[in-house]
């Protein structure tokens, strides 16, 4: 077998699907004033419209890659009274500090992630859940991100190029015998970045690369001879056997130039995704950071457990 091969898993989420043309990313905290009794029976009608909502989406509009996706956070995973004990690495996020850069954590106790080809299927879904979500939670975060030419982000370099396919992407992002009462679930943490482009179209084409550690036309890696040890390349790849799955999405206001990266990933064990952001903002060796940061800064980073879909459906009733 396949060291990138799973054992039998209970049915995933849609955590494997890949990037698509639109997406809403939508964080939600419980009401605070609601009695627990009362916030776990409105959670089953969510449970239950996320089921729904992909089967619809499978069944209506097959070619369109259309899918939802539920996380939930440490916090609200106690308050709801969900299954003890908890996946293994769910954990409020704690702060990454680095000399100069800080991966921030904010407050998330539910995150949405709704991917459609068509703005309209992704409004509808982000719409009918956030109809049901409005008695009971507080949306504190909402980015829509949309395909920038052939999966670019703003800064202009491919996003994503190091993804895992085929065996290897669903080895490391779905949750298999490391915790065995939670096989099937995936980690989900984000992050919302926003570029200072001003900064960034000064430096020129050539020392963004060196940023990156890539070509910005051809998308081609430099060799690790040339490539900047502080890169982007060379300090979020932590190596073949420690990898992510990426769904990151440019987003973005013109007119107040808020634009930016909203970074999602999903992954077998949190471990990886921290190990990755001390590289990335600590720095290898310490101070060596991530030389992207100076021109991107993280306003948000929540950590969440994706339950699979057989749980939903247990606790849907």
């Amino acid at each position: 077998m396949d060291k990138h091969t799973l054992t039998n898993t209970t049915n995933p989420q849609n955590v494997l699907d890949y990037p698509n043309n639109n997406t809403f990313f939508l964080t939600w905290n419980l009401k605070e004033d609601l009695p627990v009794e009362e916030l776990q029976d409105k959670m089953k009608g969510l449970y239950a419209l996320v089921i729904n909502l992909n089967h619809s989406a499978l069944n209506r509009f097959p070619d369109s890659k259309a899918s939802c996706t539920l996380g939930i956070g440490h916090d609200a995973w106690l308050k709801l009274a969900l299954p003890t004990p908890l996946p293994k690495e769910l954990e409020n996020f704690i702060a990454i500090k680095g000399i100069k850069h800080t991966a921030v954590s904010t407050s998330g106790d539910l995150h949405l992630h709704i991917r459609a080809d068509k703005h309209s299927f992704a409004y509808d879904m982000a719409a009918e859940l956030s109809n049901c979500l409005i008695s009971f939670a507080e949306c504190v975060v909402e980015v829509q991100g949309f395909r920038y030419w052939d999966s670019r982000s703003i800064l202009g370099f491919v996003d994503g190029t190091e993804n895992p396919h085929g065996a290897a992407r669903e080895y490391f992002a779905i949750v298999d015998e490391q915790d065995p009462k939670y096989k099937g679930g995936s980690y989900l943490f984000v992050q919302k970045y926003i570029h200072d482009l001003q900064a960034w179209n000064a430096i020129g084409v050539r020392d963004q690369e060196n940023v990156i550690g890539r070509s910005k036309t051809n998308d081609i890696e430099m060799s690790d001879a040339v490539k900047p040890k502080n890169s982007h390349s060379a300090l979020a790849n932590i190596g073949d056997d420690f990898k992510i799955v990426r769904d990151n999405m440019p987003f973005g206001n013109v007119s107040s130039n808020e634009m930016g990266t909203y970074f999602l990933c999903y992954a077998s064990t949190f471990s990886t995704v921290k190990k990755m952001l001390e590289h990335m903002f600590i720095g290898n060796p310490k101070g060596n950071y991530d030389r992207i940061l100076d021109f991107s800064t993280a306003k948000t980073g929540a950590l969440f457990f994706v339950p699979s879909m057989d749980m939903l459906s247990d606790w849907a009733g």
